[in-house]
């Protein structure tokens, strides 16, 4: 139930000729001291101004920023995104003479991500301010665009993997603030890889890939776009998830008899060598024709815990590729 004055405030914005900063940014989805930034550092305040201290919107100045958030959710700067509302705004009517321009604060803007992105793609910078600010429309729009245009692989490691690793890093320097973030990024990334992956394909003998996350560890992530990425290319994927117990890692593999099995760890303390070792002496087969998996150790906790007998693709697209050689061999 709603308990916010959000109807009382489109009233009165309306009764006093436009509305009000507040109602602006909700319904912009940001906040109001966004709205005011935008104003101050740009130049995108009401084209009227009142006697109160109150500021008014048109509807004019709400299609302004309107495609201000439109042209930010892209990864555009604020300062360009600016420069391009305005001037799209600010075309004279034939034989009037041209108004003059609006002063646009120069250096530099506080209105971006706040994250340490480097040197991306600049999609990553339109999917961290789409999470930022938990705008949950643009963000799976960006998503899926990332998806479609770069293809499955390209786009996490280009596009998804820099900006959750940016988003980590700013929780983990930031106490515990942003978590809700991480989580919100997470969640939709996940639902982006479902909706883009094609139907689990049929099992084939000998072409079952098993993915599971070791005991103890929960970031399933990386696995789910690997399941993604595999189904895309007709591969059998059985994907467990999450700290998948010994006892039931073991039944698994021998009841689907797999070419390969990916074991995620995140951290050291959750990647058990005696463990992977053990999963890749499992046998099935007739007599005579005994296979065994292909035992892949994924993610950063396996780093300098594995040995020539336990592959450790460092990404996506390795990954890939040693499960696709396990397969045909």
């Amino acid at each position: 139930m709603r308990t916010d004055t959000g109807g009382d405030d489109e009233a009165d914005a309306r009764r006093g000729g436009g509305l009000t900063t507040g109602e602006v940014a909700r319904r912009l989805g940001v906040a109001p001291t966004t709205v005011r930034s935008w104003d101050r550092r740009y130049g995108l305040g009401p084209d009227a101004h009142t006697g109160g201290r109150h500021r008014r919107w048109t509807a004019a100045d709400l299609a302004r920023l309107e495609r201000m958030c439109a042209l930010t959710a892209t990864g555009l700067p604020p300062a360009e995104a600016a420069r391009l509302v305005l001037g799209e705004t600010a075309s004279p009517a034939p034989g009037s003479a041209a108004p003059a321009p609006r002063p646009v604060a120069r250096g530099r803007s506080r209105a971006g991500t706040g994250l340490r992105l480097g040197d991306v793609r600049q999609e990553c910078r339109g999917v961290a301010r789409a999470a930022l600010r938990l705008d949950a429309a643009a963000l799976d729009a960006l998503l899926e665009g990332a998806i479609e245009e770069h293809g499955l692989v390209a786009a996490w490691t280009e596009v998804i993997m820099p900006t959750l690793q940016a988003v980590g890093r700013k929780w983990e320097s930031s106490g515990e603030r942003y978590v809700e973030v991480e989580h919100f990024l997470s969640w939709h990334v996940s639902g982006a890889l479902r909706r883009h992956a094609p139907p689990v394909a049929a099992d084939r003998p000998g072409a079952t890939t098993v993915l599971a996350c070791v005991p103890a560890e929960n970031h399933t992530l990386p696995l789910e776009v690997l399941a993604a990425a595999l189904s895309e290319r007709g591969l059998p994927v059985r994907m467990f998830g999450g700290a998948l117990p010994v006892e039931s890692l073991v039944a698994a593999v021998r009841r689907t008899g797999p070419a390969a099995v990916g074991l995620w760890a995140q951290s050291r303390t959750t990647a058990s060598r005696p463990l992977a070792r053990h999963v890749s002496e499992i046998e099935w087969g007739v007599r005579g024709a005994r296979r065994r998996p292909v035992v892949l150790t994924l993610g950063p906790g396996w780093a300098g815990r594995t040995d020539p007998g336990l592959p450790h693709p460092p990404g996506l697209a390795e990954a890939v590729a040693a499960v696709e050689a396990a397969v045909s061999r």
